[in-house]
C-alpha cells in the first residue's frame, strides 16, 4: 500500500459554532456544511471536520478529547504578515518566529491556540537560500 496524501482528519470540539469563527476568521479557512449538519472548515485540498464534544459521529476515535490536537499548517503569506494579522485578531502568539522541521524541510513558526486549547502552528518554509533567522527573528535573506 502506498498513502498518497492526507484527506481530513476530526477533531472533537466544546463550541462548533466558536470553532467555525476562529478558524473562519483568524486562518482564512472556508466553512462547509455536508452530511445532514455536520460541519468542517476547509483549506486547499484538505478539510478539517468538527465533532461536538459529548456528539461525537460514529465511528469516532476511541479516546477523544477536547483540545489535545497539535496541527501545523503551511502559508504561503509571509509569516510576518502573518504576525500582524494574528496581533489585530487579538489572539496571542505563544511562540515564535522560530525555526522548525517541516515534512519538506526547514520552516520558521509561530505558535497560537485555538479555544478549545488546540496547539496550532503557523509556519512558512525556509527556501531560495533562506536557510535561518536573522538577529530580528525573521527569515534571512
Amino acid at each position: 500500500m502506498k498513502i498518497s496524501h492526507l484527506d481530513h482528519l476530526v477533531i472533537t470540539v466544546s463550541d462548533i459554532p466558536t470553532t467555525l469563527n476562529f478558524y473562519q476568521k483568524v486562518l482564512g479557512m472556508t466553512v462547509v456544511e455536508f452530511g445532514g449538519g455536520r460541519f468542517a472548515v476547509a483549506f486547499g485540498q484538505q478539510k478539517i471536520n468538527l465533532h461536538q464534544h459529548g456528539q461525537e459521529f460514529e465511528p469516532k476515535a476511541e479516546s477523544v478529547q477536547v483540545g489535545s490536537s497539535d496541527l501545523c499548517f503551511i502559508t504561503q503569506t509571509s509569516l510576518m504578515d502573518v504576525v500582524t494579522h494574528i496581533e489585530q485578531q487579538g489572539v496571542a502568539i505563544i511562540e515564535g518566529p522560530i525555526e522548525r522541521t517541516g515534512a519538506m524541510g526547514k520552516i520558521v513558526s509561530i505558535y497560537i491556540r485555538d479555544p478549545d486549547g488546540n496547539l496550532i502552528e503557523l509556519a512558512n518554509y525556509l527556501h531560495h537560500g533562506k536557510d535561518s533567522l536573522d538577529a530580528n527573528n525573521e527569515p534571512s535573506k
